[in-house]
């Protein structure tokens, strides 16, 4: 069951780490400008999460009929603790989705993904401290091959200045995404703890309600900044103003965004129940130069081979944790598998004819 959690979470946020950056970008670069909009937009698909909490409670009721007891099943799995630890890591996300957003206004896909991408080395700085994550040879070696790759992508990301951006605004987007990429880069540690901290037994439909929780928190962050920088007001012009199929595309854009960066938050903190902070944070770096890929084609964006080797580092660095990953598990297994012992021969007495 775990194995395939793992894999559905990884899958998820393979389509969200992929697809959030792309869409947003797509979404700026057609006449788009809200920033607290895009940030509202990262946690708003948050009631997608209904449809596996629905399905999650009526097997739970179901088991709950075909056993003895006659307990009633509990709706909510959450505790007073957890919830308001939920709402403060949701607030840090609403206060990260800001920081990204606005970094992606100013910069483009490729420069904001490499510098995400910094965030890895920083996870396992984080995860070392507070979870007290283990390393063994192959994680490190994963964390070296992947912060080198990103830092090859950093050799040539000066060229990446959109021409109608003035070098004030490229700066401040610059500096607003390697903030962002500090504070997520805390935030899944943050949440690895919380599940390593709490006073109930965590499990996914309960990794479900912690995440609805902090989408509701973010979200209504950015709502905050929405009401103030005045976003309801102005986003039905922008949608009529749209470059690209006008206000029609411009709203299924909208819908197709909050659900693709939905994947991304719920596949991040799934991987991190199923496995770890780290492990989260390994995978969201391995997909970053997919999306460098993934934006030379759809934005005709400059690839250069300092691209290509990244994108080599990273799939190395991949291969090397999980392998690393699957040889602990299999030293774990056969250290716990149960040695077969050998009955003694039968001594046969010369005196029974």
């Amino acid at each position: 069951m775990k194995n395939s959690l793992i894999i559905i979470n990884c899958v998820i946020l393979t389509i969200g780490t992929c697809g959030g950056p792309l869409l947003t970008r797509l979404y700026y670069t057609n006449g788009g400008k809200r920033i607290w909009f895009m940030s509202f937009l990262s946690t708003a698909g948050f009631p997608v999460i209904l449809i596996p909490l629905f399905f999650s409670f009526l097997r739970r009721r179901g088991n709950r009929n075909s056993s003895e007891t006659a307990e009633k099943t509990k709706l909510i799995l959450m505790e007073t603790p957890l919830l308001i630890a939920s709402i403060v890591i949701g607030l840090l996300t609403g206060l990260d989705n800001y920081l990204y957003a606005y970094g992606l206004a100013y910069l483009p896909v490729s420069t904001s993904s490499l510098i995400i991408g910094t965030q890895l080395a920083f996870n396992a700085l984080f995860a070392f401290f507070m979870v007290k994550q283990k390393f063994t040879p192959f994680s490190i070696n994963a964390v070296v091959l992947l912060t080198v790759g990103i830092a090859v992508l950093a050799l040539h990301s000066n060229g990446d200045k959109p021409a109608n951006e003035t070098h004030k605004e490229y700066v401040v987007g610059f500096l607003m995404t390697v903030i962002a990429a500090l504070l997520y880069a805390f935030i899944l540690p943050l949440v690895e703890l919380t599940y390593k901290k709490a006073r109930q037994e965590i499990t996914f439909p309960l990794v479900l309600e912690i995440q609805m929780v902090m989408c509701i928190a973010a979200t209504g962050f950015c709502v905050v900044g929405m009401i103030i920088d005045g976003d309801f007001k102005v986003i039905s012009g922008e949608a009529t103003d749209f470059k690209i199929g006008g206000s029609v595309f411009y709203y299924t854009l909208i819908v197709i965004t909050g659900i693709v960066w939905q994947g991304f938050f719920l596949g991040a903190i799934g991987v991190v129940f199923c496995a770890s902070s780290l492990a989260s944070g390994v995978l969201i770096s391995v997909l970053l130069p997919v999306t460098e890929v993934l934006a030379v084609i759809c934005f005709r964006e400059k690839f250069q081979a300092e691209k290509g080797v990244s994108l080599f580092l990273s799939l190395w660095g991949f291969v090397s944790y999980f392998y690393g990953e699957y040889k602990s598990r299999k030293k774990v297994l056969e250290k716990h598998q149960p040695q077969e012992t050998e009955l003694p021969p039968l001594q046969v007495s010369d005196s029974i004819a």
